[in-house]
Formats: C-alpha cells, structure tokens, sequence
C-alpha cells in the first residue's frame, strides 16, 4: 500500500489531540449561483451528491432534450444521491432453468430497491472533492459515466470516494463526477417519429448536459473546467466514444481525455431499425389511436409505460447484445454510424485509453446455448446480428470463428466452459463485433494521429464457464487495482504513466507495432506486454461487416 502523502492545500482529517482519534467533520457546503448545497464529509473527501442538473424529465418534459435548470436558489440538500432513472428488469429466455432465472431477478431486486430505486425525476449528478481544497486548487477532474447496456444503472453503484481518496495517496488529486442519465425507452426510444421529432439519443444528451455543468459549476468546487477526462464502463464506454464522434469531432471544451473500458464506436445504424420497439410501446400504451403517438406517450401515466417498456428485450434476452434500446443515427448527435464518423476523421483529436475484457462474449451468450448447430449459428446471425448480411458473407463470418471449442470464448481454455455445442463460438462472435472489434477498429484509425493507450484485462479467467468475462475490470478501476491509478495519472498528465511512471511502463500505441499491456492473474507478472494482433484478421473482417451492415 502507498502511504498517504498531504499535499497543502489538502486538510486529511481533523485530529484530536487529546483523545486521539478522528472527530466527525461538520458537513461542507458549496454555493452555486445563489443556492447553497450542503453536502457530507468523509475523512479525505467532500461529497455533494443528488444535485440536480436538468428539470425533471417528466409530464411534456418526457421524451425531449433534456432542459438546464436556472440558477440556483435556497438550501439544498446534497448529502444523498438522487433517484435512479426507470431501470428495466432483466428476465432469460424462459426455456432455461427457473430456478436460475428466480436467483437472477432476486439478485437484480435487490439492487434495484436498495441501490438504485428508481423515478422519472432523475437527472441528477454528484460531486467529490478532496478535503480542505480551495477555490483556486484547479483540480483536473474525471467525469465517470456507468454502464448497464443503455437499460439498468445509477450512480449509487459507483462510490467516487476511493478514487479521489487514492489520488490523494498518489499526489495526483482529482475531483470526481458523476451523473444518472436517462435509460432503456426513456432514454433511448426509436423510430421515424423520433427522428422527425429530433428527441434520439436523450441519454447522451443528458449526459452531455451534465458535461456543460461541470463545465460552468466545477471552479465552484476547485476544479479546472478545462481538464476533464470523461471516463465509462461498457454503456459508458460507448457513451464516451458516442461523444467523442458527435459534432464533428468538437469536444466544446468539455473534455480533453476518454478512458473507455469495454465498449467503442459501436455499429448501429438509423433510428429506423429501432421501429418495432416503438410500435410495441404504442400499442401498448393505447396511443395506437393517436394522431400524434409520440406526444400520447408523453401523456400516459408513468406506470403504463414503464409497464410496456419493460416487455422490450433486455442484454440477457435470447438476443443478447443486439439491444432494443441504444444509441442509434438521428440525424443530430450521430449523423451516420459511428465506425463511418471515425473513417471521415470526425473523432475529438484527445488523448484516449481503451481496452477490454478478454471474455467480452461470454456473459451474454448464455441465453443462447441452446444452439446446437452450425445451421442455427447461422439463422441467429441472420435473424438477430446481421440480418442483411448476405449468405456468403456470414459463411466467411463463420470461417473466421469456427466449430472448435479451443478458438471460443472463454478464449485460451481449450475444450473447458462450453455450456452447449456452440456456446463458446457464438460468445467469440457477440463479443468481436460489439466490444474487440470496434476497439481495434478505433485504434487502427486513429492512434496514429492522436495518443492512445491500449488494456486487455485477463483477471478472474478462472470463473466457471465465463472467464474474464464483461465488466471484470471494474474490480481494477474502483477496487484497490492498478487500472486506478492509471485512471488518476491520466486525468491528470493526459498519460496514464504520469510524469515519472508507475509499475509497469504502459506504451503509447503504435499502429505499425501496436503494444496493449495485460492485466493478468498472476502474483509474480501481475502486469505484461503483448502485441495487440490477437485474432487480426477475424476482427478486420468484423470491422468491414460491420461497416457494411450497422445494426
């Protein structure tokens, strides 16, 4: 463990002198416009959590861009985290074991009432400081959007507290934000009455709303609304490639850096192919009747549509990771698929890290061991990922990922973890071509022209049947892991190495000999260095299909 080291104007904790332990510190407060928050302190860290940053979402409000608040007035109280936004159950296809999908929706309630109770009012963000920092400190801050494939999430889940506190340790102080953002119908609604209406993609532009306000309120708190880092898991990894590609590449000066872990410039094409979930919430509303079916569904009571949104498929339907609600082309944030915004340059010209788990697949690919043959590789694929991919162009997909367990995901173990004849097959494909493709797709088009850092987390490769599988990596960037002090280092050099290095060096990717390090079990070489040229023609070939073919 590294010592901590105070560096002025940093206050660690109040001591009494006489009866020699910490006393509780009195609550902080922060004023913004003419509102005062009061927040909670913790030992090392301020936190200001539940602030609002948009008007709610909710009555002729719902299903539009998302509105700035005016300024602030009165008391506010910041010392607890606002109401997640409406969640979407998870349920498996019914034909597996009842018994494993009870232990699932047990375990996701949990989480549900617990962790992330949820309201349509909920666009509400979260700030952590170092204790004792004042106005002028101009701290570098990291922007944390969490993951949950565009459907289930909040905040509450991700404690800011042990980042800023490590960061601390390290000398490098940071300021922590965090914000909820709209999810699944409520968020990410589709069709041709979205488009013409220009109310796609409301999740990212909740989350860039958010982006605007630490931009104009975080000197408040002793941040540098210059030096943002925007920083996301999975969705949130998306997310950040999403606004990385938006507006021709201008990042408005809301961020100077992207850490993306497991997720990239995704192949999703218009808002179109969303218009069956569209048309199933309408008919499920009533608002089928309606002239103006988009404006019905602002007025139907927030329990009726929850209800018809919550019957769309979600990432562990038979489906799987061709999801019903997720970024897709409107027209104003996304102008085309993101893998043809990177090829026309339209990229923010930032320092970036990216990286994945190395069993990416794995976790979705459960809801479809049921199949059992090459014939029904094939139908899924045309049915559900590629559905106007010619034959031959999935008989060639199918040449690159092949009926041979050991070339399967979990990769490197061998006949191990096939929970069905082609289970460990389908998981390579649905991981290639939603997370490895477009990060090797990414890097290839762009690390030669801007900096970049490349990760593959290979951790916990011993968990049955599933590996490293998806989101394992979150245990190295918010446990006590290496990836967080990269994280810090970066948010606050633009080089995850920091000014002096750590551990391992990490080298800047190189397009003609591209390096990624490799976060391993492993006691003595907890750390490696590979070339990143793992299964290169088979996720090219992804990354053109894919072009031609968005989902």
């Amino acid at each position: 463990m590294v010592p901590m080291v105070a560096h002025p104007p940093f206050d660690l904790g109040i001591v009494d002198a006489t009866e020699q332990h910490y006393t509780v510190p009195s609550p902080p407060s922060i004023q913004l416009d003419e509102g005062v928050f009061t927040g909670r302190a913790n030992t090392k860290t301020n936190q200001f959590l539940g602030i609002p940053f948009a008007k709610p979402p909710i009555g002729d409000n719902r299903f539009r861009q998302p509105v700035p608040l005016g300024p602030y007035q009165g008391n506010y109280d910041a010392m607890k985290f606002g109401m997640s936004c409406p969640q979407q159950p998870m349920t498996l296809p019914g034909w597996i074991d009842d018994g494993l999908t009870k232990d699932i929706n047990f375990v996701v309630n949990i989480m549900y009432e617990g962790i992330t109770p949820e309201s349509e009012d909920c666009l509400t963000l979260n700030v952590w400081v170092p204790t004792g920092i004042k106005p002028d400190a101009k701290l570098p801050v990291v922007i944390w959007i969490f993951g949950g494939g565009f459907e289930i999430g909040g905040t509450a889940t991700y404690d800011g507290d042990g980042v800023v506190s490590r960061s601390i340790e390290l000398g490098q102080p940071i300021i922590f934000v965090s914000m909820n953002y709209r999810l699944s119908a409520f968020g990410f609604l589709a069709g041709k009455e979205v488009k013409e209406a220009g109310v796609g993609n409301l999740g990212l532009q909740d989350q860039r709303l958010a982006m605007r306000w630490v931009k104009k309120y975080i000197s408040n708190f002793g941040g540098d609304p210059d030096k943002s880092t925007i920083w996301g898991e999975s969705a949130g990894a998306i997310s950040v490639a999403m606004h990385m590609v938006t507006n021709g590449g201008d990042t408005e000066g809301l961020f100077r850096g992207a850490i993306m872990q497991s997720g990239g410039p995704i192949p999703v094409g218009d808002m179109t192919h969303g218009q069956r979930y569209y048309d199933d919430i309408v008919k499920a509303t009533g608002c089928q009747r309606s002239n103006d079916t988009l404006q019905c569904l602002r007025s139907v009571p927030y329990d009726t549509l929850k209800k018809a949104s919550d019957q769309s498929p979600n990432f562990f339907a038979y489906q799987a990771l061709v999801l019903a609600w997720l970024p897709r082309v409107d027209g104003i944030f996304l102008k085309a698929p993101p893998p043809e915004l990177v090829l026309q340059g339209s990229v923010a010209n930032v320092p970036f890290i990216t990286g994945n788990c190395d069993d990416e697949g794995s976790l979705f690919s459960i809801s479809t061991v049921n199949i059992s043959t090459t014939i029904q590789v094939r139908e899924y694929l045309k049915l559900f990922m590629m559905p106007n991919a010619t034959n031959d162009q999935i008989d060639l997909l199918l040449r690159y990922y092949p009926d041979y367990q050991p070339a399967g995901c979990p990769f490197d173990t061998g006949f191990n973890n096939d929970l069905g004849p082609q289970f460990k097959r389908v998981a390579a494909i649905e991981g290639d071509v939603v997370f490895h493709g477009p990060r090797r797709f990414l890097l290839k088009q762009r690390a030669a022209k801007q900096k970049a850092w490349a990760f593959i987390n290979k951790r916990m490769k011993d968990t049955p049947f599933i590996g490293s599988a998806h989101a394992t990596d979150l245990l190295n960037s918010f446990g006590d892991g290496e990836l967080k002090d990269y994280v810090i280092h970066f948010t606050n050099n633009l080089d995850p190495n920091g000014k002096t290095g750590k551990g391992i060096p990490w080298p800047q990717y190189d397009v003609k000999q591209p390096q990624a390090i490799v976060f391993q079990d492993s006691i003595l070489f907890p750390i490696i260095k590979i070339k990143d040229d793992y299964r290169s023609q088979a996720l090219d070939f992804v990354a053109n299909l894919s072009l031609l073919h968005p989902i």
